[in-house]
């Protein structure tokens, strides 16, 4: 898995603001795999410029092409990559952080949405409207100017996004994600150990995706789960592996890999050892 996130921090060739943990980026995607695993522990904005691109997720998958934008969580996703055309993009790195402090800006001054299924997403198109397209059009504008803006600006024109997707009811599911996560100082972790099990993302990733330290992702994870991640994670993935075979016709490699597995041979010994058959002979059986 490739951090977008610090590939994007940490690059001396992209087109960027920076202001604190917040990133704006304008650029020509660089990847040259037609299929590559991206993670970033920030949540992320992405506008189409040109091209086209999947991404996925255990959730579903989204094909993006100009005009388009979406709104990705903090997590993994297998992104796709079409070489036909130039893939462009606008791209913003959203902090927690900055998103309570939205939510508070407009608390009392607006309808707050309240989904209780806000956090059952990873990736969710945006609804475009006059304004929203206003705001990636001024966005381009400093992009193509002599001198970067402030973090000043940097940060208001994000947080003019972010009270923007509140209000407009126009993007509800992420109206009521963003008034979840001002009322929480950190990551839900079982949401995030649900949406991010079937990638072999190491703890520190995990806790890193959680905001905690790895001590603290262990402890809490104990409490939460009343095991250590590794087993759960070992079990969760094997689970979600008999799932795909049960019912997709892909091959035993790519679904090992799909699971969370980096190497076919340990993942048909362990499948064995809980299911009492091989991968293959679980196909057999269960057709």
């Amino acid at each position: 898995m490739d951090n977008f996130y610090e590939i994007v921090k940490d690059g001396l060739h992209f087109n960027k603001f920076e202001a604190d943990d917040l990133i704006c980026v304008e650029y020509i995607c660089p990847l040259e795999n037609e299929r590559s695993g991206l993670i970033s522990q920030a949540d992320y904005i992405v506008h189409i410029l040109s091209g086209k691109k999947t991404w996925e997720t255990i959730h579903g998958k989204w094909e993006m092409e100009a005009g388009d934008t979406l709104y990705v969580k903090k997590g993994a996703a297998m992104v796709r990559q079409y070489f036909e055309d130039e893939f462009c993009i606008l791209g913003f790195f959203i902090t927690d952080d900055l998103i309570r402090e939205s939510v508070s800006d407009v608390k009392g001054k607006t309808t707050l949405q309240n989904n209780n299924n806000a956090h059952q997403f990873t990736v969710t198109g945006i609804q475009h409207n006059p304004v929203i397209d206003g705001f990636f059009q001024s966005m381009l504008t400093y992009f193509r100017g002599q001198k970067p803006p402030l973090d000043y600006i940097i940060k208001l024109k994000l947080k003019e996004l972010l009270i923007n997707l509140i209000c407009s009811h126009d993007n509800d599911l992420l109206a009521s994600y963003f008034r979840s996560v001002s009322e929480n100082s950190r990551p839900s972790l079982p949401h995030i150990m649900e949406s991010n099990f079937c990638y072999n993302l190491s703890l520190e990733e995990f806790a890193r995706l959680t905001h905690r330290s790895l001590s603290t992702f262990k402890r809490d994870f104990f409490s939460h789960y009343n095991t250590t991640p590794g087993k759960w994670l070992l079990a969760k993935r094997l689970d979600y592996s008999a799932k795909l075979i049960r019912n997709s016709d892909d091959n035993i490699t790519n679904i090992a890999f799909d699971s969370g597995f980096e190497d076919v041979s340990h993942f048909s010994r362990v499948f064995k050892g809980k299911f009492g058959l091989s991968p293959s002979e679980f196909r057999n059986v269960t057709i």
